[in-house]
């Protein structure tokens, strides 16, 4: 099956060595130093193939973060607050749509939030993976379907728990940009509906409830392009056509499936002019499909326009609208009305909501004797802002970009489905 995702690249970081040259005083401070760099360093490894089982990557996730949460959270009963460790150390990472350039700050907040969003992105190449098989298994879609859930809930929690919590506020068009993040929000919202979307197509549900849910979906696409639109920057075009791709197609649907239901209530000329609009942004999905192809920008290149989904509306549509034209011919007579009919607001059934997470538990080997034993009198003095701010830009004139991070591609069948829907995940 082609390329229906649109996929941005995974988050590149520097390396960190956790090296606090006579902070850690005794022997299990230094144990989690030396077991943060690992951890850290095993799940860079991981994270970069979409392959790897779940509980695989979320083992390597919570034994990094349990240990960088005595960086993050004070172990200190009385003062409480913030760890005396949070700015001990450099953190630089790159951003989704801003090429090799990376974005740092002194935070362990912000590295716990750049780790999190290269999992949330993970997640949603870990679908790709069992939607670009030649026939997923209902138990594959199910998956499919949860591994967006849980990518959106990720999001939802860097947006709304953790980047509040930062003391730099993010630049714009960056990976942290709350624009950005509600992008990704929706984006995965949306998609996940998709799977619901493919299944009620597929098991002949009721028409209305797919144009309700097709509409939704619509909506959310919209929602995430107008999202990025606001930023006007040039990083987000390819992107956004995507989003609006995404969005045409099932406005195109849930006309399609709205006049389908309107026909069955003899309602034929409202049913017509449903289908005409459906008509109408089927043509203009086909245009994005193209630009979208030939604009350049971040991430992988889906080819929606291959997708056996896309190309069954067409045919479908216009036999119906045949359909609707000649009975309306032999029988009903009705006027065609000169604006479509208003789509269901609200779905009943099967609207996505993400899927909530929560933060991994502290390691048990951090103690309030452990954390005593870090001896941050030892940290380099700070200098003024002026000089902090030269220093910081000849630091990173010095390193320079990072480098990509070598993902392991995502295979995608070529074949089309045997299903009802067109949907390879149905």
């Amino acid at each position: 099956m082609a390329h229906w995702f649109h996929r941005n690249p995974l988050k590149a970081t520097s390396p960190v060595t956790y090296e606090l040259r006579g902070i850690p005083t005794n022997g299990q401070s230094q144990k989690i130093c030396s077991e943060l760099r690992q951890t850290r360093n095993h799940l860079l490894d991981i994270i970069c193939n979409p392959n790897v089982d779940p509980s695989a990557l979320m083992s390597a996730v919570n034994n990094y973060l349990g240990l960088l949460d005595g960086f993050i959270v004070s172990l200190d009963e009385e003062k409480g607050g913030d760890s005396k460790l949070r700015h001990a150390v450099r953190y630089r990472w790159t951003n989704t749509l801003l090429g090799n350039t990376p974005t740092e700050q002194y935070d362990a907040v912000f590295e716990k939030i750049s780790i999190l969003f290269n999992v949330a992105v993970w997640y949603t190449k870990h679908a790709a993976v069992y939607a670009g098989k030649d026939e997923p298994k209902m138990d594959e879609a199910k998956e499919i379907h949860k591994c967006l859930r849980i990518a959106a809930g990720i999001f939802t929690n860097i947006k709304n728990v953790l980047v509040p919590q930062l003391i730099e506020q993010p630049e714009k068009s960056t990976d942290l940009d709350p624009r950005v993040l509600d992008a990704y929000i929706q984006q995965c919202t949306a998609e996940a509906q998709e799977v619901t979307i493919a299944r009620a197509i597929e098991l002949k549900h009721n028409a209305s409830l797919i144009s309700a849910l097709a509409h939704e979906t619509a909506q959310m696409y919209t929602t995430a392009d107008c999202s990025l639109k606001v930023l006007n920057d040039k990083v987000t075009q390819k992107w956004q056509k995507y989003l609006q791709f995404k969005s045409e197609i099932y406005y195109a649907y849930a006309y399609n499936f709205h006049g389908e239901n309107l026909l069955a209530q003899d309602k034929c000329g409202e049913a017509i002019k449903c289908l005409e609009e459906s008509q109408s942004h089927y043509t203009k999905a086909t245009q994005l499909a193209k630009e979208y192809a030939s604009t350049k920008g971040a991430g992988t290149t889906a080819k929606p326009q291959e997708h056996l989904f896309f190309r069954k509306l067409e045919p479908v549509v216009q036999r119906t609208l045949d359909k609707c034209v000649r009975e309306n011919g032999f029988i009903y007579h009705q006027k065609v009305p000169p604006v479509a009919p208003d789509l269901e607001l609200k779905a009943t059934y099967g609207l996505v909501a993400p899927e909530e997470f929560s933060s991994p538990t502290r390691n048990a080997q951090w103690t309030a004797e452990v954390y005593n034993a870090f001896d941050i009198t030892k940290l380099p003095e700070k200098q003024d802002e002026k000089q902090d701010e030269k220093s910081s830009k000849k630091e990173k004139k010095e390193e320079g970009d990072i480098a990509p991070v070598k993902e392991v591609d995502v295979n995608q069948s070529n074949k089309d489905p045997k299903t009802f829907s067109g949907c390879m995940i149905s």
